[in-house]
């Protein structure tokens, strides 16, 4: 049996994945999360074979979620659920340690398939990812590395979706200092001293929706 946990924050939309899925014998829904935080916390309780999840999740992105989970000693396969095919996407994703991507509008058709694949140690796509970025996860060359640490992407997101010093120090488990430390970093290092900028940015790296 693959055990599988479900993160997506529309709970019309894990409805659905679940009765989806639900029509497999060999396939169990063991947990379902509404944002990034919740499906790590699930996902350490529950050991799932597998994790599906949203990219865009609010107080944590998919993409986030997937990078810690890749450290973990026995972390789950994680698949992505998104409307973007677009290359940079699907190149972060795959550098992150994730093994499946599959587009929103194909879920349907491709979720299962995805599960299947990773679940035995395989890599899903769903049809329709350009052939470029297959060809350059292929590739030796080294990944461009962005300019912020794993915590100040937590920040950032955090900062652009209007939660204040004291609420990311709860949060994220630290003291309102530290916090206060990663935002005054992460705003030097981007060169960006506003919370409008802040969250332009965000949205331009895929790190929250408009």
């Amino acid at each position: 049996m693959i055990r599988v946990l479900l993160a997506d924050d529309h709970i019309l939309v894990r409805e659905g994945l679940r009765a989806l899925l639900a029509k497999e014998a060999d396939i169990q829904v063991v947990a379902e999360a509404g944002d990034g935080r919740e499906a790590i916390r699930s996902a350490r309780e529950m050991r799932p074979d597998v994790a599906a999840m949203d990219l865009s999740m609010p107080l944590l992105n998919g993409l986030e979620a997937a990078r810690q989970m890749a450290a973990w000693d026995r972390p789950p396969g994680v698949i992505l659920l998104t409307v973007h095919a677009e290359d940079r996407y699907v190149l972060e994703a795959i550098r992150a340690g994730v093994r499946g991507y599959v587009l929103k509008k194909q879920a349907a058709a491709d979720l299962v398939r995805a599960i299947r694949e990773v679940s035995g140690g395989g890599v899903y796509l769903s049809p329709g990812i350009s052939a470029a970025v297959i060809e350059a996860v292929r590739s030796p060359q080294a990944p461009m590395e962005g300019p912020l640490t794993a915590r100040e992407r937590e920040v950032l997101q955090l900062v652009a979706e209007g939660k204040t010093t004291k609420e990311i120090a709860v949060l994220l488990g630290v003291s309102v200092k530290t916090a206060d430390a990663h935002r005054t970093r992460l705003m030097q290092k981007l060169d960006i001293h506003d919370i409008a900028g802040l969250t332009r940015y965000a949205i331009r790296q895929g790190i929250i929706q408009p």
